[in-house]
């Protein structure tokens, strides 16, 4: 193990990226590992980020990866199977293919995973016409049918939210409890229709999702589906590194401070990985402070270092020169 870094990234999407580029502009030896699995893969394009807005998320990543080479940053396929503390001031992180690098500072970055409900045909439309964002893909769907599966925790919320972009709306409950009367209301007030009753699959024609099939046969046609998967994050890495987690609506996300500093020295994360309204231009975001952060420490840390050493030098001894 020869390959030393003053930075290790794992994660390759919009917040590893984002912190790999601010750390090469300043001049930082910065490794980017990324395992090729970006959550916003299955969506055509992506929208909301100023100046990207519509660009495919492929592209996206194309453009960042050669943004970040412009500045000596470099990037390597494969997936992180371990990162721990080196005993020194660093940490030693182990990609699957083998190759072993060690790090002064480590940012993690490796995102969620979206867990669908098990609905037949949800996995298969997926970031088609089965949506979960709203602000990713409102506005492109905008006043047609949707139809929204009641989320197991937060109940009618989507729907509430998606009635802004059409006044046509339908919620399945599906195996959610019954709306609090104020919701209920809510809902009626929205114009929003609350079908009772599980689902059980998804009508699709022509490579066309066209309605909901309930499980007592009743099908209830739509052109839009929203669905709020069970989002879990990938933060085994931070985690076994004894990352603290808080506690969130959507389950538990490791805790950071402003600049995405966690609680075990050393080491940040952004994007995904802390939270599950992280979208992409808040991910890229969380990694430039990410970035800008380290790098200060990095600088202080260095100097505390050449006080310490002249101070050994001279014996302790104050020099002063005239």
């Amino acid at each position: 193990m020869n390959e030393r870094y003053d930075v290790v990234v794992v994660g390759g999407g919009a917040a590893g990226l984002s912190a790999a580029l601010i750390l090469g502009r300043s001049r930082r030896r910065t490794l980017v590992i990324d395992a090729g699995e970006p959550r916003n893969a299955p969506a055509a394009h992506m929208q909301g980020f100023l100046s990207r807005d519509g660009m495919s998320p492929a592209e996206f990543l194309r453009v960042g990866r050669r943004e970040i080479a412009a500045y000596g940053v470099e990037w390597a396929a494969g997936r992180v199977t371990a990162a721990v503390p080196d005993g020194a001031d660093g940490f030693v992180v182990t990609v699957d293919d083998g190759r072993r690098v060690s790090a002064r500072r480590l940012v993690v970055t490796t995102g969620l995973v979206d867990e669908l409900p098990e609905i037949d045909g949800v996995a298969e439309r997926w970031g088609r016409d089965v949506l979960h964002c709203p602000y990713c893909h409102g506005w492109e769907v905008r006043d047609r049918a949707f139809g929204v599966i009641a989320h197991p925790v937060m109940g009618v919320h989507q729907a509430l939210v998606v009635a802004q972009w059409s006044d046509d709306v339908t919620l399945f409950l599906h195996t959610a409890d019954e709306p609090s009367d104020q919701d209920r209301a809510r809902a009626a007030a929205a114009g929003i229709e609350v079908v009772t009753g599980e689902v059980a699959g998804l009508v699709v024609e022509d490579d066309r999702f066209t309605g909901v099939r309930m499980a007592n046969g009743r099908v209830v046609a739509r052109d839009v589906l929203f669905v709020g998967p069970r989002m879990t994050p990938r933060d085994g890495l931070l985690t076994a590194l004894g990352a603290t987690t808080r506690e969130t609506p959507l389950g538990p996300f490791v805790a950071v401070d402003e600049t995405g500093r966690t609680d075990v020295p050393g080491v940040w994360a952004a994007g995904n990985a802390i939270g599950a309204q992280e979208q992409v231009i808040n991910a890229a975001s969380g990694g430039y402070r990410a970035g800008v952060a380290i790098n200060m420490e990095l600088i202080m840390e260095d100097l505390d270092r050449k006080v310490a050493a002249g101070a050994a030098t001279t014996g302790g001894r104050r020099v002063f020169s005239s």
